[in-house]
């Protein structure tokens, strides 16, 4: 099973079949030829190298926060209540 991580685009190349993305101050180049050119500053889904599709900060929001929950549970660190506040039940 792979993850796919958001990042944002922050530079296009060439055609648009590629572009350069960054999360963490970690840059990469992946292969834009699903999604086509997207402008700078426009977050995508990547997995392997490819950008599957994009995301609105909405999104990015729970995306942002499971990613978190999943790196406190892999510390040993994970409090059911502290994470998914939206899956809660009253």
């Amino acid at each position: 099973m792979c993850l796919s991580i958001p990042k944002m685009v922050v530079e296009c190349e060439g055609e648009g079949d590629f572009a350069w993305v960054e999360r963490d101050g970690k840059r990469e180049r992946i292969n834009m030829m699903l999604l086509g050119t997207q402008p700078v500053g426009t977050w995508v889904l990547t997995q392997l190298g490819l950008a599957k599709e994009t995301i609105e900060p909405e999104q990015l929001v729970l995306i942002e926060e499971a990613l978190t929950a999943l790196a406190a549970s892999l510390d040993g660190d994970y409090d059911a209540g502290q994470y998914f506040q939206d899956l809660q039940r009253p």
